[in-house]
């Protein structure tokens, strides 16, 4: 035969490694034709460290895309107030010191007793005026008219919370409880007949006004 080959001799290396090798069933199946094999001198640890690092990197990239998503959404969906005063009022801030006067667990009467000590005071006064039981029933209930907002003007100073009892600011409250008491006192004790302050300021500017 000389330096011929016989059929039945398996094929040389090299030329085998040289002829392109045909798809077969399964690589059609797949869609993947002459895919390269794995490099034999990469290790199992090094392919599956590189696999982690690929999920965690497209896992960061997931989250920050929902984070982005997210602010936009919270930016988007919800408006940006304006400072401009609404035109119509709907609700109003707790003044100063309006807080309960008692703890949470304390009956409602409790929570706002310096609203209803003054309230009581002045109906009190008001009652004495319209029954008039006594002399000088008038004078005595429109001071203690006047003792009352003077009371509420104390308790406003004093007291931290005073509940319903405040209205606007403190110092606001102060000068409004204060003042009104002072005038109606005054008014109750310079009032005739037989008034128990004589303030001759207050007679010429009557007389004044009179004439």
């Amino acid at each position: 035969m000389g330096a011929g080959t016989s059929p039945a001799d398996p094929a040389p290396v090299g030329r085998a490694a040289d002829e392109p090798r045909e798809p077969d069933e399964r690589d059609e199946r797949d869609g993947t034709t002459g895919s390269a094999a794995p490099d034999p001198g990469t290790s199992a640890t090094d392919t599956a460290t590189s696999t982690a690092a690929a999920d965690t990197a497209a896992a960061d990239t997931a989250a920050a895309d929902t984070d982005t998503a997210t602010d936009g959404a919270a930016t988007g969906g919800r408006p940006r107030r304006s400072r401009r005063f609404p035109r119509f009022t709907r609700d109003t801030a707790r003044p100063e010191g309006g807080g309960r006067a008692a703890s949470g667990d304390a009956p409602a009467p409790a929570r706002q007793w310096p609203l209803l000590t003054v309230l009581g005071a002045a109906g009190l006064g008001l009652l004495i005026v319209v029954l008039d039981p006594f002399d000088q029933a008038f004078r005595i209930g429109t001071i203690l008219i006047g003792g009352a907002l003077i009371a509420g003007a104390v308790l406003r100073w004093v007291v931290p919370s005073v509940g319903m009892l405040a209205v606007r600011s403190r110092f606001t409250d102060l000068v409004t409880y204060g003042l009104m008491g002072t005038l109606i006192v005054l008014l109750a004790l310079v009032a005739q007949p037989e008034p128990w302050l004589d303030v001759p300021i207050l007679e010429d500017a009557v007389r004044f006004t009179i004439r």
